[in-house]
């Protein structure tokens, strides 16, 4: 094993379009990556036009899995089928377990007219596909903020840093790590991360040089290899996501928006969806 992480590899993200026509970058989920276990897709958003996002996603289903959306600027309002609803502010997240069962909506907003963020995919373990619906959602004041010395900041969304700085999402399926990392240009930036799990870096901001050779630059998603220490350098002011988790080794047979582990349990969730039957059931 290299004793850093290097560049296992580079994908560049695939515009393409969801919901009632919103316009965002597809990182996971296409056939360059159809997806990195236990991550389904990763998708970035963002625009200056309100026509690029204005339908927003209106009401649809989803089961076994969990979304992680996380708001850099502008605001995303949802409601949902199991009473709830409200807003992710700018810098905000949340993490929704849809579980057995969930039909919400997602309305981006511009603020001070730009939105930008990410939603990414997870998938669950075969003992928790029914398990029942619920969020996580915090503030960006309520995300720990990690500073080092040498000006770089971390958002530590989910797991925990060398340092000790633990994240505001708790998640027992797949212990993931999600920083939001700022390291400027001349800066290094060291971690550890599980070998045993995967791992990315989708470089949104700047240019970077893994380990200790390939240089990234930004708009694209690096699948690093498994390495005792993460070290990353900056050549120009460079942000970035940090994302790890636990891999499942299960099998997936998915059809947008659900996830399941066989093609029974995928026909039985378009049946209960099509039946009216789809939220509240038991495992």
């Amino acid at each position: 094993m290299d004793k850093f992480n290097q560049v296992q590899r580079a994908i560049a993200g695939t515009p393409t379009s969801d919901g009632d026509g919103v316009r965002l970058t597809r990182l996971i989920g296409t056939h360059l990556l159809p997806e990195l276990d236990p991550f389904l897709l990763l998708d970035h958003f963002g625009s200056d036009q309100a026509t690029d996002y204005i339908g927003g996603f209106p009401a649809h289903p989803h089961r076994g899995f969990e979304t992680l959306t996380y708001m850099l600027q502008g605001k995303m309002r949802h409601q949902d089928s199991v009473g709830n609803d409200g807003v992710i502010e700018d810098g905000g997240i949340q993490w929704m377990t849809a579980g057995s069962g969930i039909i919400h909506s997602e309305m981006p907003e511009q603020t001070e007219g730009m939105l930008s963020g990410f939603q990414l995919w997870v998938n669950l373990p075969a003992d928790a596909k029914m398990t029942t619906p619920k969020y996580q959602e915090n503030t960006a004041a309520e995300i720990p903020l990690e500073q080092h010395d040498n000006g770089t900041s971390i958002k530590v969304i989910a797991g925990q840093t060398a340092q000790g700085t633990h994240g505001i999402v708790d998640n027992n399926y797949v212990d993931p790590n999600y920083w939001d990392i700022n390291l400027p240009a001349g800066e290094q930036f060291k971690d550890c991360l599980n070998p045993e799990h995967n791992a990315f870096i989708y470089l949104y901001e700047g240019q970077l040089i893994v380990g200790n050779s390939q240089s990234i630059d930004a708009g694209v998603l690096a699948v690093l290899t498994p390495a005792e220490t993460l070290l990353l350098e900056a050549t120009e002011d460079s942000r970035f996501i940090l994302v790890s988790g636990q891999p499942l080794h299960e099998p997936v047979e998915r059809a947008v928006p659900f996830v399941m582990n066989t093609r029974a349990q995928l026909q039985q969730a378009f049946q209960d969806y099509q039946a009216g039957t789809f939220i509240n059931q038991e495992a």
